[in-house]
């Protein structure tokens, strides 16, 4: 009997190998589906922690619901030929993205529903069916495996273990490698033939027509879209951070030629071609009168420390209006750089260009004493912000990396007329700078979302108005005390800390109505 057992197991050994090679497989197939989910609604409802909430739980309810249909359908009858059904099925499903994509995206860009309602509906309609049909593998395939072995035990560990090292693999496979060398549009292709390839051993013999006919209704899904242009990506590039767009801006300005850098789907800055010093985006511009109200003509030499680059349109305004000034960069993503060097017209001689985290590269600059004139913090993403650029711990860093009188600018988005997220900052900055305003161009009438410039120094208090010295002519106004005076009031507003800076519930109402579209 014992010899009986032994060979029995034996001769299982292989279609156990394929079983656990398919949850392996489908498994770092499904992740990899979740990790691009991210990218590919990312020009549509940008990035946030809603967007990623959305995917997740989407991905999650699909597989919750596969694992009971395989489940159900093991304990039914279930065999190899069905599994390689599924795994036809789910191939059609991860190409069918690209066409239901250019179903559903216009509709939701179109319509009024807030970025959260836009995520959701965006990973509903494209992930949720995909992540069904991956979900029955696992079940399914472990109780196939089952019925071939009596060490129960150590079949369901290893198929539990290598369906667990399947998602890390497509986790670290899709964030660290395909997304930035092979694209969105690539990788779905992909998923789609691996899954395709991986169904053959479990239809070639047991029912060829059925893979024939499975191959020709993938192949019918790709045509679909195509036709439908679902496999035009709309990034100019695709990064390991965002989907990096240039688009023509030429209307912008009164003469000649300009180009925009969208990151996801945020205007992040317009530069034009043979105007380095022409500031179109009216908060750059505000950006650079500001360092002029106060350093006057120590600007001249000013040393600058740039926290993102995005389309580098100050950074090249500066070298370009005042050669003599120190500009020192921190962009985190290499390909934002190169787009701007290849596209924006950006010439990166005279600059120091660390790609790096700011705050890391604040922390490690050489030298303990190198200190700036000028701070920008340019780091807005999406309608939120990095959340470990704006704590009480980074602003005492930018303090530390600041000389006496040098000042500290930041731009932030938010609603108006009650923006929680600037009020929180505004009082997270006074725990270390003397003088915090707020500036804007002309108050809005109604409730809008809007583009704040922030201003902290120990230098002086500013005047209450500002008028643009160069370039367009503009005027901004300090809204510092109509802020504070109307709406939330300041005392009931936390400080953000490194340990408590909830910035998706501060912007909110960009979040959860149509004001942040």
């Amino acid at each position: 009997m014992t010899g009986n057992r032994q060979g029995s197991n034996r001769s299982s050994g292989a279609p156990l190998l394929l079983y656990g090679g398919a949850i392996f497989i489908s498994s770092a197939v499904t992740l990899v589906l979740e990790i691009t989910a991210g990218r590919l609604i990312a020009p549509y409802v940008g990035v946030s922690i809603y967007s990623w909430t959305s995917i997740i739980g989407v991905v999650l309810a699909g597989l919750s619901l596969g694992n009971w249909l395989g489940g159900e359908w093991a304990d039914r009858g279930g065999a190899d030929r069905g599994a390689g059904l599924v795994l036809v099925g789910a191939a059609m499903a991860s190409l069918g993205v690209l066409a239901v994509l250019t179903i559903v995206a216009p509709i939701i860009m179109t319509s009024e529903l807030s970025l959260l309602s836009g995520a959701f509906a965006l990973a509903a309609s494209l992930f949720f069916v995909p992540s069904v049909l991956l979900g029955v593998i696992t079940p399914l395939l472990t109780t196939l495996a089952l019925r071939r072995s009596e060490q129960l035990g150590r079949i369901v560990g290893s198929m539990h273990a290598l369906a667990a090292l399947g998602s890390i693999a497509g986790t670290f496979a899709s964030g660290f490698w395909l997304i930035q060398y092979l694209g969105t549009r690539n990788i779905l292709i992909l998923c789609t033939v691996t899954l395709l390839l991986l169904s053959i051993p479990f239809l070639i013999r047991r029912s060829p027509g059925a893979l024939v006919g499975g191959i020709a209704l993938v192949l019918l899904t790709g045509g679909i879209s195509h036709a439908r242009h679902g496999f035009l990506n709309p990034c100019t590039k695709e990064s390991q951070y965002y989907c990096i767009r240039v688009e023509p801006a030429s209307d912008e300005v009164p003469f000649g030629e300009a180009r925009a850098l969208v990151l996801d789907h945020l205007l992040h800055g317009i530069s034009h071609s043979t105007e380095p010093g022409m500031l179109v985006s009216p908060f750059v511009h505000l950006t650079d009168e500001l360092v002029l109200g106060y350093l006057g003509p120590e600007a001249v030499n000013a040393r600058y420390f740039f926290a993102g680059g995005g389309a580098y349109t100050l950074p090249r305004a500066v070298k370009a209006l005042t050669p003599e000034a120190s500009v020192t960069v921190a962009e985190i993503d290499p390909a934002v750089t190169e787009t701007a060097a290849e596209a924006l017209y950006l010439d990166r001689t005279g600059m120091r260009i660390l790609h790096t985290d700011a705050r890391m590269a604040l922390h490690r600059l050489p030298g303990a004493g190198e200190q700036f004139d000028v701070v920008v913090g340019d780091v807005v993403h999406d309608v939120a912000m990095p959340w470990h650029l704006l704590t009480r711990e980074y602003s005492a860093l930018v303090k530390s990396r600041l000389a006496s009188d040098g000042l500290y600018v930041l731009t932030v988005i938010d609603g108006y007329p009650d923006p929680l997220l600037v009020k929180s900052i505004v009082k997270t900055l006074r725990e270390q700078f003397r003088y915090v305003h707020v500036w804007l161009g002309d108050l809005p009438l109604v409730p809008v979302r809007e583009t704040f410039i922030l201003t902290a120094t120990d230098r002086f208090d500013p005047p209450r108005t500002i008028t643009a010295l160069r370039g367009f002519e503009r005027q901004w106004t300090r809204v510092t005390h109509q802020l504070e005076s109307n709406g939330t009031a300041l005392d009931m507003l936390p400080v953000l800390t490194d340990d408590f800076v909830p910035v998706e519930r501060l912007v909110g109402r960009l979040m959860f109505t149509e004001l942040g579209r």
